[in-house]
């Protein structure tokens, strides 16, 4: 399984979500605040920030607050100047990692995801180290409940680029540019997914047990706890069995 899906399981199964309910909203905020800074304030005509207020009102977000993140990106309200970009380093086991950042500064960020990698058995690396194991795809995850060949069909007449069953999930993986009219022809099925959301996707996978394997889950946990971190993508896979004895 794809390390975006594995890390996505491990969280619900921890309890994660909720427990880190704040910072979610912080990061959803921003990432609010500056899509509409770049590309207006009106979700139908700004695909990105359609994306971030979809996701907000999926983790129940008021709606007077999201309403406030557009307008501060907008300028009609003060609000921080945040800088966005990616850090890019590799984990215990060579493992690849791609860190999304905003941040009002950088030089406290720098020096707080670097120890992150450090104490992790982990380093950082330049701009274009590993960026290029990844692909930028649009996914919409689904549980098994759906139907999958309802889904199967909407999503291939709707111009998908693949249909998964992963076993515990199934995926639709679509062209960036696609992801918006894909979801909606879902949408309009009937059919509920669990994340829908433009993501990079690992080409090549790096199996992990044992040591490498609980310090990878501890960076992972320590990276999207970091306020001024956005997102975190990264080609680890670690068995089902591994997991379970490490949560024990």
């Amino acid at each position: 399984m794809a390390g975006h899906s594995k890390w996505a399981n491990i969280k619900h199964r921890k309890g994660a979500q909720d427990a880190k309910r704040g910072k979610v909203f912080t990061k959803l905020i921003k990432e609010i605040t500056v899509a509409a800074k770049i590309g207006g304030g009106d979700p139908d005509a700004n695909p990105r920030l359609r994306t971030a207020v979809d996701k907000a009102k999926g983790s129940n977000m008021p709606k007077d607050t999201i309403e406030r993140a557009i307008k501060k990106g907008c300028g009609d309200l003060d609000g921080v100047n945040y800088e966005e970009g990616t850090f890019e380093g590799y984990g215990p086991g060579g493992v690849a990692v791609l860190v999304e950042f905003m941040t009002d500064n950088r030089t406290r960020t720098v020096a707080d995801v670097r120890y992150i990698f450090n104490k992790h058995n982990g380093s950082l690396g330049v701009n274009g180290s590993v960026a290029f194991l990844f692909d930028r795809k649009g996914l919409i995850s689904f549980d098994t409940e759906q139907d999958f060949d309802t889904l199967f069909e909407t999503a291939l007449e709707a111009g998908a680029e693949d249909v998964k069953d992963e076993g515990d999930a199934y995926e639709i993986i679509t062209d960036p540019a696609d992801f918006m009219e894909i979801r909606d022809a879902i949408a309009a099925k009937g059919l509920q997914w669990q994340t829908a959301e433009v993501t990079m996707i690992p080409q090549t996978m790096v199996s992990l047990e044992g040591k490498q394997a609980e310090q990878m889950l501890k960076m992972m946990d320590k990276l999207e706890d970091n306020d001024d971190v956005q997102n975190v993508y990264a080609n680890f896979d670690i068995s089902d069995e591994e997991i379970a004895r490490i949560m024990e």
